[in-house]
């Protein structure tokens, strides 16, 4: 008998009754995924796929402290089950002591459904959104335009037991489509993407119109040098980078001097004013549409995210409120190491903005760019957090407050921190699927931004 044919309240509490160890913490993740696929304006692949993981962690009391072994598989036989708990009870023998070791969270959670059958999507969450897929093939075909591209759903239920008696469950619908367009010579393409809960919320239709129109700015190309530029920053642009932005702000490296959020001397910039506007980038796992898991799943540890919070609660958290510095990541352990409060990171990440859309934006804009998305971000310099990429599918020329043209694609070289500094607009807040990082982080909402002086380091020969 497989572990698949047991409920996963069931299997997480036989692992945690096979336990031997001081502390045990059995996490079981419960995957169902749906998709499809299209290309020149018909589909070409759909499928449906279902998984479990189990996460079995371990905690060992010692004379020099406790030690913790970690064991993750996948498909997981009832056979299985006890050689993969005695496993991660050897892993935990056979460690020294973990430096981030805390007693394992405790305390009787609001019902979460525990004993519940796990959340599953399928196929049937584009019965309205695939109708509409089709219908917008036949608008592109007739306007001389191909679609490409992607709709992944994902259902993830989280079953979360401990053996100081904590029962904990979330479940995680992920939603991302993404939609290229391409003039039938291939040589102009734009894309689009979104971030949704269940579909109910794209318009395929609308998207299309939105490519159409960017298809036909890139009629007219223009060549321009590398150099800096009033830049404007779609939202899906300032997700990738303050995504980033998020992952470097550990508590514990900014107080030990090896980030961004370090301070000339010692200690960590919190309570400093990183931009003028009252700018709020904040994580909330309440946040209408992009709800998340409002406790700590850890199936390891790292420098901010540890195994023994397991179960702590995630509150909402403002990372830099109206312009100023006021948390950075950390765990019990960290906190505790560098004397700030306890903030975890939640699953999402919203810069609440202003009140004017991005088509305002460009009717005040004289001379300038307008970005479609970023590609291939990568660190340079961790002390200012200096990041070099690519634009791609569309860099466009705006002249007089009109978009008169597409321009050659830039690499960059920015620190989101520094764009925050020197941002002088920042426009409504909306749900938005980041380009570079949508596989790792997909909940988003961003304004768009105006940066006077982005630098476009070098031409790129990219599209």
């Amino acid at each position: 008998m497989s572990a698949r044919s047991n409920k996963p309240h069931e299997i997480v509490e036989r692992a945690l009754a096979l336990s031997r160890a001081d502390g045990c913490l059995v996490i079981a993740d419960e995957t169902s995924t749906a998709n499809l696929r299209w290309a020149g304006n018909a589909l070409t692949t759909n499928g449906v796929t279902r998984g479990r993981s189990l996460t079995v962690i371990a905690t060992v009391d010692g004379q020099r402290g406790t030690a913790s072994g970690v064991v993750s598989r996948s498909a997981v036989t009832a056979d299985e089950l006890e050689p993969l708990v005695r496993a991660a009870e050897d892993a935990a023998r056979g460690a020294g002591p973990a430096e981030d070791a805390r007693p394992l969270v405790t305390g009787v959670a609001a019902d979460t459904g525990f004993t519940d059958a796990p959340a599953e999507t399928s196929s049937a969450v584009f019965a309205d959104f695939a109708p509409a897929l089709g219908d917008a093939f036949a608008r592109a075909r007739a306007g001389g335009r191909e679609l490409y591209g992607f709709a992944n759903h994902e259902m993830v239920s989280t079953y979360l037991g401990t053996s100081t008696g904590l029962r904990l469950r979330h479940d995680q619908p992920t939603g991302t489509l993404e939609l290229n367009a391409k003039s039938p010579d291939r040589t102009r393409s734009a894309w689009a993407g979104r971030s949704t809960r269940d579909f109910k919320d794209v318009d395929p239709a609308a998207l299309d119109a939105e490519l159409a129109v960017r298809l036909g700015w890139a009629k007219r190309r223009v060549e321009l040098p590398a150099g800096r530029y009033e830049t404007l920053l779609p939202p899906t642009a300032v997700a990738d980078l303050l995504i980033y932005q998020l992952w470097s702000a550990s508590g514990r490296d900014a107080a030990e001097g090896r980030t961004v959020f370090s301070r000339p001397g010692g200690g960590t910039r919190i309570g400093e004013r990183l931009s003028e506007l009252p700018l709020t980038l904040r994580s909330d796992p309440d946040e209408p549409g992009l709800e998340c898991a409002p406790f700590v799943i850890a199936h390891s540890s790292n420098g901010d995210r540890s195994v023994f919070d397991n179960g702590l609660a995630a509150p909402a958290t403002d990372w830099i409120e109206r312009g100023t510095l006021r948390n950075l990541t950390t765990t019990r352990h960290s906190a505790a190491l560098i004397g700030l409060p306890v903030t975890p990171a939640a699953d999402n990440l919203i810069l609440d903005g202003g009140d004017r859309s991005l088509d305002e934006m460009v009717a005040d804009t004289e001379h300038g760019l307008l970005l479609t998305c970023l590609w291939y971000i990568r660190e340079v310099d961790p002390a200012t957090l200096l990041l070099t990429g690519l634009t791609r599918d569309g860099v466009y020329l705006v002249e007089g407050g009109e978009v008169t043209g597409q321009v050659n694609n830039f690499r960059f070289n920015e620190s989101p921190v520094d764009l925050l500094r020197r941002t002088t607009e920042a426009g409504r807040t909306e749900k938005t699927l980041p380009r570079e990082w949508g596989d790792w982080f997909t909940r988003a909402a961003m304004p768009p931004l105006r940066v006077p002086d982005f630098n476009m380091s070098s031409v790129s020969q990219g599209v």
